[in-house]
C-alpha cells in the first residue's frame, strides 16, 4: 500500500478505534456490575457430618458474609448472612448473647419480622432470620436463613460468645502457661459451697427481717412512752399544787370544824400527789427502758442488715464462681476487667508492656476439660497487633486476681486482650462488648447508645453495676433456653 493510500485511511483507522474505546469503556461498568452481582462464590449453608456439642461460639466474617458456629470440637453449622450495608455497617468486635426471642418484630423498620432473634447490643444488634441477597442488605443486624436461625435458636445459650471479624478466620487450638488453670478440688466444692452461702444468707435475710420488725415494735412503743411520762408529770404537778393549797387552807382554819375539813383534803392531797408522785418515777423508768430497748434493737437491726449484706455478697461471689469467667484487658484503658455472667466483679490497673506499641485483638477461649482436669484452649486474632502468643507476654495478670479467678475457671472461660476500651455497648446486662475502631461502625452510630436505652426502662427492677440483682431471676449464663422470651421486653427494634 502506497503512503498515499494509508494516509488517505488514517480517519477511517482513528474512527474504528474510537468506537472501540467507547464500546469498551460502555463493557466495562456492566462486567463490573456484572462481577458485583455474581460476587464471590456465595457459601452455602452445611451441617458438620458428626454430633454436635453445645454452640460455644459462632463467627461472623464480614468479608465473605458468612457465619460458623463451633462447639469444643470445631464447626458444627455454617451459613451465609447478610450484614450492614455501608453507612449501616454491622460493627466488627467481640459480643455475646444477651437476650433471645423467638418471634421479634422491630419497632425501627415497619415492624419487620425478625424470627428467632438473638441480640448482641441492647441498641440493636443482633443475629435473626431474614433475607439473603447475596450481599450485605441489613441496617446493621445479621440476617441468617431462616431455617438456620431457628435451629441455631433452640441450641444456644444466653452468654454465648459471637465474635464479628472483618476477615475470615477461625479458633486454632493454643496453649500458654499464663491462661487460667482451675484448682480440681475448688472446682468440686464450688457448687455445695454455693448452696451452704446461700442458705446462710437466706437465714441472714430472715433475721435482718425480724430484726426489722422487733426494731419497728420497739421504737413504737418508745415513741409513745413520752406522752405517757408528760401527762403523768402534769397531774403530778397539779396534785402538789392542790397539796399546797390544802395546807394553806390548813394554816388558815381558825375553828375546828375548818381545821378537820381542811385536815382531811390535806391528807387527800398528799395520798394523791405521792401517788402520782409513785406513777410518774416509774413512767419515767419505764420510758428510759424502752428508750434503751428500742436504742438495743436498732443496734441489732443495723448488726443484721450488716450480716444480711455481708452473707448476700458471700452468696453471689460463691454462685459467680460456678459460672465461667471473662477476662478483658485493654491496652487503651490499662486496665483489667473480670465478669463472671453479666456481673462486673473485679476491676484494676494492669501493666503492660511496651503499651504505646499496638498488641492486636485477641479472644482466648476455654473450650472443654483437657484429661489433666485442666482447660483446652483456644484462640481466635481479629485485629493485627503483635500474634497472641506476643500479647500474652506483654501482660502479667496479678497473682491475687488469678488466685480469685483461676481455681474455678470453666469451659466457656475466656481472655480478651485488645488495643481497644469497653465500648459505650457494654453495661451491667452485657459480657464485654469490644468493638474495632479501625472498621466501620455505622450500624451502631445510628443508634442510640444502649445507656440512654437503659436509662429509659422502668421494668429494670432494680438492675446496677456489679452485684445488683433483680428480685426476680431469669436465669444464669450457663443455662441452656427454648422457650419464647428470656429477658423483659417490648420489642423495640
Amino acid at each position: 500500500m502506497t503512503k498515499n493510500a494509508i494516509i488517505n485511511r488514517l480517519p477511517s483507522l482513528v474512527k474504528l478505534a474510537a468506537a472501540a474505546t467507547l464500546m469498551a469503556l460502555i463493557a466495562a461498568p456492566r462486567a463490573d456490575a456484572a462481577a458485583k452481582q455474581a460476587g464471590p462464590a456465595r457459601p452455602t449453608e452445611e451441617t458438620a457430618a458428626r454430633a454436635a456439642g453445645d454452640p460455644i461460639m459462632a463467627i461472623v466474617s464480614i468479608k465473605s458474609q458468612h457465619v460458623t458456629i463451633y462447639d469444643a470440637d470445631g464447626w458444627i453449622m455454617r451459613a451465609p448472612v447478610s450484614t450492614g450495608i455501608k453507612g449501616r455497617e454491622t460493627p466488627a468486635g467481640v459480643f455475646s448473647v444477651v437476650e433471645k426471642d423467638k418471634d421479634h418484630h422491630s419497632n425501627l423498620y415497619d415492624d419487620a419480622w425478625m424470627p428467632n432473634m438473638e441480640r448482641i447490643t441492647w441498641s440493636g444488634i443482633a443475629l435473626h432470620g431474614g433475607p439473603l441477597p447475596g450481599y450485605a442488605a441489613s441496617h446493621g443486624c445479621i440476617r441468617m436463613p431462616y431455617d438456620f436461625a431457628e435451629n441455631l435458636f433452640g441450641r444456644t445459650q444466653i452468654g454465648m460468645r459471637v465474635i464479628i471479624a472483618p476477615d475470615d478466620v477461625e479458633p486454632v487450638d493454643f496453649s500458654d502457661p499464663k491462661l487460667f488453670v482451675p484448682n480440681a478440688d475448688a472446682l468440686a466444692a464450688a457448687p455445695a459451697h454455693a448452696e451452704t452461702l446461700a442458705r446462710e444468707a437466706a437465714d441472714a435475710a430472715q433475721a435482718a427481717d425480724d430484726a426489722k420488725k422487733a426494731a419497728t415494735a420497739a421504737a413504737r412503743d418508745a415513741a409513745a412512752a413520752p406522752a405517757a411520762v408528760r401527762k403523768l408529770e402534769y397531774l403530778k404537778a397539779r396534785a402538789d399544787a392542790e397539796f399546797a393549797f390544802a395546807e394553806k387552807v390548813l394554816a388558815a382554819a381558825r375553828t375546828d370544824q375548818d381545821k378537820a375539813r381542811a385536815q382531811d383534803l390535806q391528807q387527800k392531797a398528799s395520798a394523791k400527789a405521792a401517788d402520782l408522785g409513785t406513777q410518774f418515777d416509774t413512767a419515767k423508768a419505764d420510758a428510759k427502758a424502752k428508750l434503751d430497748a428500742a436504742a438495743a434493737a436498732q443496734a441489732a437491726l443495723k448488726a443484721a442488715e450488716a450480716k444480711k449484706a455481708d452473707t448476700a455478697a458471700a452468696a453471689r461471689d460463691a454462685k459467680l464462681a460456678t459460672e465461667p469467667v471473662a477476662v478483658f484487658i485493654s491496652r487503651k484503658t490499662q486496665r483489667l476487667y473480670v465478669r463472671r455472667g453479666f456481673a462486673a466483679t473485679i476491676e484494676i490497673p494492669i501493666a503492660i508492656r511496651d503499651p504505646d506499641k499496638p498488641i492486636g485483638t485477641h479472644i482466648f477461649t476455654a473450650v472443654a476439660r483437657n484429661d489433666n482436669g485442666g482447660l483446652r484452649w483456644t484462640e481466635v486474632t481479629i485485629d493485627n497487633g503483635d500474634d497472641a502468643k506476643d500479647a500474652l507476654d506483654r501482660i502479667d495478670i496479678p497473682k491475687d486476681v488469678l488466685d480469685r479467678i483461676a481455681p474455678t475457671a470453666s469451659p466457656r472461660s475466656s481472655l480478651i486482650i485488645s488495643d481497644e476500651p469497653p465500648n459505650r455497648e457494654q453495661n451491667y446486662r452485657t459480657e464485654f462488648v469490644v468493638v474495632l475502631n479501625n472498621q466501620p461502625q455505622g450500624g451502631l452510630a445510628i443508634r442510640r447508645p444502649a445507656s440512654d436505652i437503659v436509662a429509659d426502662r422502668s421494668d429494670w427492677y432494680g438492675f446496677g453495676f456489679g452485684y445488683n440483682y433483680p428480685p426476680r431471676q431469669y436465669g444464669s449464663y450457663g443455662r441452656q433456653y427454648g422457650g419464647p422470651s428470656y429477658y423483659p421486653q417490648r420489642g423495640w427494634w
